[in-house]
């Protein structure tokens, strides 16, 4: 059942603001001035600013699974090509705005994980899922390029996520993308140790 439209505005909003500005210093009024909503719309809604984040990273996960499944690489034959393919979106997205390449749920986490279990539980299921969902081609790709590697495909999932998440850190403690994209290139060679080098290689 899709969420009521003023739902939605408000879900979308606190991904934007809280990206842009944290979990703590985002009230429900910057929430319901983001969304052009009323006070009185927002707790029709919701039962309290946790409330709405929670169905935000429910709404960010669903999202960002539909952009990463739709997106011209996944169509690649080859689970390598898919793979590299993943490394090379994520680079072209730090073309934006830092707070529009950011990931909401790692923001969220690093902020609430001690104070706000429910938050920290639905991103570690919202981020361990997408490994699990990277983790399917990563596999694909071992056994068809390196069936003899005693590596997992959940680890190196785990691991590309974790260069990810502290990029984006690097990336607001400097409000520059540059590490963020030396770390992508170090990530696609250590990648390129493990699964030889994709069909189709830019760099």
């Amino acid at each position: 059942m899709s969420p009521h439209p003023s739902q939605l505005k408000l879900l979308e909003a606190a991904a934007d603001v809280i990206r842009t500005k944290g979990y703590d210093a985002t009230t429900v009024d910057d929430l319901c001035a983001a969304a052009g909503v009323t006070k009185g719309s927002f707790f029709h809604h919701f039962a309290s600013k946790e409330a709405v984040v929670l169905g935000a990273v429910a709404h960010w996960s669903a999202w960002t699974d539909e952009i990463f499944a739709s997106a011209p690489y996944a169509q690649a034959a080859d689970p390598r090509d898919r793979v590299f393919g993943y490394l090379d979106f994520r680079r072209d997205l730090l073309d934006r705005e830092v707070a529009d390449f950011t990931c909401l749920l790692g923001t969220l986490v690093q902020e609430t994980y001690a104070t706000h279990p429910a938050v920290r539980e639905a991103c570690d299921r919202g981020m361990s899922s997408h490994v699990a969902w990277l983790a399917r081609d990563i596999e694909e790709a071992r056994q068809r390029h390196a069936p003899e590697a005693s590596w997992s495909a959940e680890s190196v999932g785990f691991f590309i996520q974790a260069v990810l998440q502290g990029s984006f850190i690097f990336a607001k403690a400097r409000l520059d993308s540059a590490i963020a994209r030396q770390n992508l290139a170090h990530l696609r060679r250590y990648l390129e140790s493990l699964l030889g080098s994709p069909q189709s290689n830019p760099h």
